[in-house]
């Protein structure tokens, strides 16, 4: 095969491959990956009370960013990261991302239940605190190959803020427990 032979099909390799992470990008951006299941108690939150609206977007958007969350794990890609996340989560899960490529490391979080629970809700708005009893399936790869593998129970601390058009994760602290 000459250098023009081997140049066209190295560009046709990489065009298949930057399609198919943009198919899959768009493909979670439609909705959240229903494997994803996430419950909100609102019953304890103040001072301001959650509307009812508002309660049904933090659901769609904690579990958009987890499903996001869980592809940028698994594909070590930093791209699904762009709009759930921002401030601190963001850099913590680019920085996560980082040193798995650099591992050959990747990570799966299968059938994951959050229980949510919305403990403070600033006066203007602005902010919202949760605690989020995280269960699932961990699965950490080394080439492809599963080296590790366990059902974990994990507790977050949250802090979410309205974007443009969605409320993102700047916090996610994991803690011992409540």
């Amino acid at each position: 095969m000459n250098s023009t032979s081997t140049f066209c099909l190295r560009f046709a390799v990489r065009r298949v491959f930057i399609f198919t992470l943009m198919l899959g990008s768009a493909l979670y951006s439609f909705g959240a990956d229903p494997t994803v299941k996430v419950e909100l108690n609102p019953k304890n939150v103040g001072p301001r009370e959650l509307e009812s609206l508002t309660g049904q977007r933090i659901l769609r958007d904690y579990r958009l960013a987890w499903t996001s969350m869980a592809q940028a794990l698994e594909f070590n890609t930093t791209d699904p990261l762009e709009g759930p996340f921002a401030g601190d989560a963001k850099q913590q899960l680019l920085q996560t991302v980082n040193t798995q490529q650099h591992s050959g490391l990747s990570q799966r979080h299968l059938d994951q239940n959050h229980r949510l629970e919305a403990v403070f809700y600033a006066p203007e708005g602005d902010v919202m605190e949760l605690h989020d009893t995280a269960e699932y399936q961990l699965q950490v790869s080394d080439g492809g190959k599963i080296i590790h593998d366990e059902h974990v129970v994990m507790h977050f601390v949250v802090l979410m803020t309205p974007g443009a058009d969605r409320w993102v994760i700047r916090q996610l602290q994991a803690v011992p427990q409540f």
